[in-house]
């Protein structure tokens, strides 16, 4: 198993070790102990998926504080291109995204800290994505930036979006409760 940071700060890729046999794959998507001795103290609160068909965007999301999380995404079946934007204050890439492809196949897990904006297009049919949060849903605390409204490339001529993310305020008008030196 072994972390890799990205560009962003505290924005991580987790590899974990799979295990592979006649009957097929073992993978644990998370490990509190392996965690704990990189540094990261992750307490999970709640789990849930999605289920996308092809060319469908969901993003870009986060909660604000206090309801604010760290989220792992990983995708058992199916492929996604994951993106992250930093939205925190006073960050040295305030502003600036990460993208990366997840896969049932590369099992890569992305460990997103708290002030960042999540969010991806599904690449095929029928792809489940996986979260674990650090809080439960706060209906009061959920918001989001609109998908195209900062310099991301989505490469999608028709995506399917729901309501509610296609009215997601601009990034350039979005004024963050995220400050980079409180965020751990």
């Amino acid at each position: 198993m072994k972390i890799i940071n990205t560009p962003i700060e505290g924005l991580k890729i987790f590899e974990p070790r799979i295990f592979e046999d006649i009957r097929g794959k073992f993978v644990k998507t998370f490990t509190n102990d392996f965690f704990i001795e990189n540094g990261l103290n992750i307490d999970i609160k709640e789990t849930y998926y999605t289920i996308s068909h092809k060319d469908v965007i969901r993003g870009m999301h986060f909660q604000t504080p206090p309801h604010d999380y760290i989220k792992l995404v990983y995708v058992p079946s199916g492929s996604i291109l994951d993106v992250v934007l930093d939205i925190r204050e006073n960050s040295p890439t305030y502003g600036e995204y990460f993208s990366i492809k997840l896969s049932s196949e590369n099992r890569k897990i992305l460990i997103i800290p708290i002030g960042l904006a999540h969010g991806f297009k599904s690449l095929e049919n029928n792809t489940n994505v996986t979260y674990m949060q650090t809080t439960c849903y706060s209906p009061s605390n959920d918001d989001g930036i609109k998908y195209d409204s900062f310099d991301f490339n989505w490469e999608s001529i028709n995506p399917k979006l729901s309501d509610r993310d296609l009215s997601f305020q601009n990034f350039n008008n979005f004024i963050t409760p995220f400050k980079a030196e409180l965020i751990k």
